[in-house]
């Protein structure tokens, strides 16, 4: 076998592990079979409880720790967990649809409404009976076994819906953790709270003063665990604040082309510490918070989440147990809160905002599927374990929630397929090789030249870095009379899947503030696919820009949703960068020239006059 077979084989083995290692689904069974083994473990024996009450410690010098087996899970690997979640919550805070109010509306609406009916059903079931103080039970989803399942049972053609999942999920998860610190806080020691801020300010600095490297970060998170632990506050809390303050933004150019300089001077001199350079430069490119977001999910769900549910699901199924929770308040407010709850709180949320906002109504976003998303979110599984632990000090309470969750997983996740299901067969979406246009022109969003409200609609998803960007740029001038005259608008939209093209986008939304979009469009266009960090520069200069504000614009991610959102519309339809044209909803193939071009436009303005 030949050293290039050899890498070859070698990348591809790493990619099958690493797909395994990243597959929602996996992680999702990894999860049901440890909880169907502590339900076994529990239910043989006494060996279950006796182990995780065993009593660990940690002693460094004057400092002492001592938890139960149970409380490090809890406490400990669950801070990991809830770290990963802050990261999401960030990165989505920052870069994605959440800093875009916009595009926030929905899965905000959908998930406040999923969290407000549940407790209502919670406690109108429970009244105020034994287990009241327990309702944040029912407020929060599962996030992994959701997106696993939804992987499953899911609709195959919404790409859409796994970022609303992830969207959901998130504000989901903020309202949890607030009320895990505001409400199952019993009693604080303020010192300890004065050191965990001001662990939590050294992150922050570390952050401020360009720290890229974990190993400081982990030293003050450690820190900054500990003393959140001795506060009173549950310790997990820790890992989201930390994970709040890890640094994030957009992947630069100037980053990359720096990682690339190092890796010629590899391989032009290969040594040890040349070496190490390269692997250090490629780091320092990638933004710490995207890093630990790759790194993390395998060990979080395959072995955090994992332990947590053999240390949580355990809960004896004898007859005295199944029946007094057949009859307790307790279970049925967690199953109504979790299944009925959340499904209607997310109808609900999400019917209001697209029956007020009609825009938010994206291609495979519509209400039977966003239902089928409410139902699944009833699957609170490990925050809701974790929140009836933490409200319930009485054991046989605590079992009854235990199975109310463990139900309620069952039932949504089987209401969510029914849903699912029934959308697919009712209000089917478009098949696969239909190539109409996937989402409606936005007139507040979409870039228009031409008159809006012309008869005809010419939509271009470009890549400026595609070299032959140009070609397209004069046959669209070549239209100029139409456009003139109110017979045809022509929308620009972003087709960016690479850095460079993704920087490119970037650079014609900021010029797009500056009101000068078109001008560096085909700035951009004559680089005829040279595009970088420099001649970004360079075109911006050429057509007036102010160049401190466009860069400032672009590294702020401030539009990196949109453009994200906009080539989602066009996934898996194009490979190579070429441009994909609508004219009127349909798709163009073929040459695209001046000609073709306005004989389609002719073509359409006789159909709508017809």
């Amino acid at each position: 076998m030949s050293p290039h077979e050899i890498v070859n084989d070698h990348l591809r083995r790493r990619r099958r592990r690493r797909m395994v290692l990243h597959n929602e689904t996996y992680a999702a069974v990894a999860l049901a079979l440890t909880t169907v083994i502590a339900l076994v473990w529990a239910n043989v024996g006494h060996s279950y409880h006796d182990f995780w009450e065993t009593p660990a410690s940690l002693n460094v010098g004057p400092l002492s720790l001592e938890l139960t087996l149970h409380g490090w899970v809890d406490e400990g690997l669950m801070a990991i967990f809830f770290f990963m979640v802050g990261l999401d919550v960030r990165r989505d805070l920052t870069l994605g649809d959440l800093h875009l109010p916009g595009r926030a509306l929905l899965p905000a609406a959908t998930a406040v409404g999923g969290l407000v009916v549940p407790v209502g059903l919670f406690l109108l079931v429970t009244g105020s009976g034994p287990g009241a103080q327990a309702w944040g039970t029912v407020i929060s989803t599962d996030t992994a076994f959701a997106l696993g399942m939804l992987a499953l049972i899911g609709p195959k053609r919404a790409p859409r819906l796994r970022l609303f999942l992830l969207a959901f999920a998130v504000i989901d998860d903020i309202g949890a953790l607030l009320v895990i610190a505001v409400f199952y806080t019993d009693s604080l020691n303020l010192v300890a709270l004065a050191f965990a801020g001001a662990g939590l300010v050294g992150v922050w600095c570390l952050q401020r003063a360009g720290v890229w490297r974990i190993l400081p970060y982990l030293a003050l998170g450690i820190v900054t665990w500990y003393a959140v632990y001795l506060s009173g506050v549950h310790a997990t809390i820790a890992g989201v604040l930390i994970a709040l303050l890890m640094p994030v933004y957009n992947l630069r150019s100037r980053d990359l082309e720096g990682a690339n300089e190092i890796f010629r001077l590899f391989r032009q001199a290969p040594a040890p510490g040349t070496a190490m350079a390269v692997r250090e430069a490629l780091a320092y490119s990638m933004p710490l918070n995207q890093r630990l977001s790759f790194a993390l999910p395998p060990y979080v769900n395959y072995l955090v989440v994992p332990l947590f549910a053999l240390a949580n699901a355990g809960v004896e199924l004898n007859g005295a147990a199944l029946a007094t929770a057949v009859s307790s308040p307790l279970t049925w407010g967690v199953i109504v809160g979790l299944v009925l709850g959340k499904f209607i709180g997310a109808i609900l949320g999400a019917g209001i905002v697209m029956r007020l906002v009609p825009s938010s109504h994206l291609p495979g976003l519509d209400l039977p599927r966003v239902a089928g998303i409410g139902a699944l979110s009833g699957m609170g599984f490990t925050i809701s374990l974790l929140v009836a632990g933490l409200a319930l000090s009485d054991e046989a309470l605590r079992d009854q929630a235990r199975i109310g969750v463990l139900s309620a997983s069952l039932l949504a996740l089987a209401l969510a397929a029914v849903i699912f299901r029934i959308g697919d067969r009712l209000w089917p979406l478009p098949p696969p090789e239909d190539e109409s246009l996937r989402r409606p022109i936005d007139d507040h969003t979409d870039h228009i030249v031409g008159d809006v409200n012309a008869p005809v609609t010419l939509i271009n998803y470009a890549d400026m870095t595609f070299e032959g960007r140009w070609r397209l740029m004069e046959a669209l001038k070549g239209m100029r009379p139409m456009i003139e005259d109110g017979r045809v608008r022509v929308v620009l939209r972003h087709m960016a899947y690479t850095p460079e093209a993704i920087n490119a986008a970037l650079a014609l939304e900021a010029a797009y503030l500056q009101d000068k979009i078109w001008p560096m469009h085909d700035a951009l266009a004559e680089l005829r696919g040279d595009v970088d960090d420099h001649t970004i520069s360079q075109a911006a200069e050429s057509v007036g820009l102010d160049v401190d504000s466009l860069w400032s614009r672009i590294t702020s991610g401030a539009d990196e949703a949109k453009v994200t959102d906009d080539g989602l519309d066009v996934e898996g339809l194009q490979e190579d960068g070429s441009p994909v044209v609508y004219i009127n909803g349909r798709r163009l193939h073929g040459l695209l020239h001046r000609w073709t071009l306005t004989e389609a436009a002719n073509e359409a303005l006789a159909e709508v006059k017809s």
